[in-house]
């Protein structure tokens, strides 16, 4: 129960923020986008909680605590929340000014990136049992190399690259979109850190790195 009423509550109020963030700056609440843009992250997002509530509670439990040990990482996570914040209110300052023009094609390839986005997330979760939003050594922790982790060492970071980069879009803005690339360099600086602390912490990690070469995009990185 204590489990069920944090996650409903931390939901409830993502709602709230996110409406708070987009309608304000927009004057507005004819902002299509922008429920367009809440509809395709929270209602997956809900199935997504109850299906963990059901089969994975301790992984729900993981994933609600966001709470930095690393130094490095609290940095990073400071940094994209500053760029979170100010990519959605820039994108309500684009729709109520009238700054951008995407053509609707345009946000409905983005909007069905951003379900893809959340299609693989929901694999990784699936595949990783270990999977905590915080950058740790768990007990008992095992390398995966299998699945989605035999081909990038880094799913999970992937799938958010994709999903962040589709936001700005669906709600229909540029100005936001170029705000939103600084996420893949946040996600550089966070996964070189990740990766000594598992490398040093992580039994059978470095042989891992070795096996699977690309951390975030295969081919390229």
């Amino acid at each position: 129960m204590k489990l069920l009423l944090h996650a409903l509550l931390k939901f409830i109020l993502g709602i709230v923020f996110m409406g708070a963030v987009l309608f304000l700056p927009a004057g507005t609440l004819q902002y299509p986008n922008a429920w367009l843009f809440m509809a395709l992250l929270f209602i997956p997002m809900l199935l997504l909680g109850a299906v963990l509530f059901c089969k994975a509670p301790q992984l729900l439990k993981k994933r609600l605590n966001s709470k930095e040990k690393e130094k490095t990482q609290a940095w990073v996570i400071t940094l994209s929340s500053v760029m979170f914040l100010a990519s959605f209110v820039l994108a309500g300052l684009d729709f109520r000014f009238g700054w951008s023009n995407i053509p609707w094609w345009g946000v409905a390839i983005a909007a069905v990136l951003q379900l893809a986005a959340y299609a693989l997330y929901a694999e990784v979760m699936r595949e990783n049992a270990y999977l905590s939003r915080t950058v740790e050594v768990q007990e008992d922790q095992k390398v995966i190399d299998t699945g989605l982790y035999g081909i990038v060492r880094h799913p999970m970071y992937a799938a958010t690259v994709l999903l962040y980069l589709a936001m700005p879009v669906v709600l229909g803005s540029w100005y936001a979109f170029l705000v939103m690339l600084l996420y893949p360099i946040l996600i550089v600086f966070r996964i070189h850190n990740e990766e000594k602390v598992l490398e040093s912490g992580l039994a059978g990690y470095a042989e891992y790195k070795k096996k699977v070469k690309y951390r975030l995009i295969p081919f390229v990185w």
